[in-house]
């Protein structure tokens, strides 16, 4: 096999590699970030990806779960969409900076005007504010996804106990313990800026794709140094000494 073809091997191994790593890539509607403190405020966004080839998502209705209500729900305009909240009356009333809170939002929903869709191949991210939230577990956000067709795909799979991804999972915010306080900083000193579960997850995101990276490069290589293997060591033409 010539160099020419045993590179292109190499070439097309790594280009397989790297759809084989890509593939699993989240298509479906998710939360970020995925997970949240204990007690707190938070902005997550829900993020819709358009999986249809032909039609354009035209609503995304989000449900919050109505056995851990969240006293306070805001939503960040976005040009060419209306949201609607609706509120839900609460069967036990829940406290809230000492104010007992009857009922709460339990649906959200966001319509787009004509020309605002979200067509094939592109995304759309929609911020909400929430708090406080509960003290630990989860929040399972079911999602329903209308598409210009009629299609409406529906995210609303729970989590597994054994962890496996289910068919359509709904997207699931998960509940983290505030980090142990510290002993408050001397005068004059600046305490460090707080991690988010954003710069966690830009990290986590950071170390794949450098470990894609490296075996990509390792996996060419390698094929590199197999293809120069293979060839035939040239021979000095006679009474000329070979190259040095």
């Amino acid at each position: 096999m010539s160099l020419l073809k045993r590179s292109a091997v190499v070439v097309a191994a790594a280009g397989l590699l790297t759809l084989a790593l890509a593939g699993p890539a989240s298509a479906h509607v998710t939360v970020n970030p995925s997970t949240a403190t204990a007690g707190g405020y938070a902005k997550v966004s829900f993020r819709v990806p358009n999986e249809s080839d032909s039609a354009a998502t035209t609503k995304l209705e989000v449900n919050l779960p109505a056995d851990q209500p969240v006293a306070s729900v805001s939503v960040k305009p976005i040009p060419g969409w209306t949201a609607v909240a609706v509120k839900s009356k609460l069967a036990t009333p829940i406290k809230a900076h000492d104010t007992e809170i009857t009922e709460a939002v339990s649906k959200i929903t966001w319509t787009a005007a004509k020309g605002s869709e979200i067509k094939p191949g592109q995304f759309q991210e929609f911020d909400v504010s929430m708090g406080a939230l509960p003290e630990s577990g989860q929040l399972v956000f079911k999602a329903l996804q209308t598409y210009s067709d009629g299609n409406v795909v529906r995210w609303i799979d729970e989590p597994t106990a054994d962890g496996t991804e289910p068919e359509s999972p709904a997207p699931v915010l998960k509940i983290v313990p505030a980090a142990n306080g510290s002993a408050a900083p001397s005068a004059g000193a600046v305490a460090p800026a707080a991690k988010t579960a954003d710069d966690d997850s830009d990290s986590g995101k950071g170390l794949a794709l450098a470990g894609l990276i490296a075996g990509l490069l390792a996996l060419v290589l390698a094929g590199l140094a197999y293809a120069k293997a293979g060839r035939k060591p040239e021979t000095a033409a006679p009474g000329k000494p070979s190259a040095s």
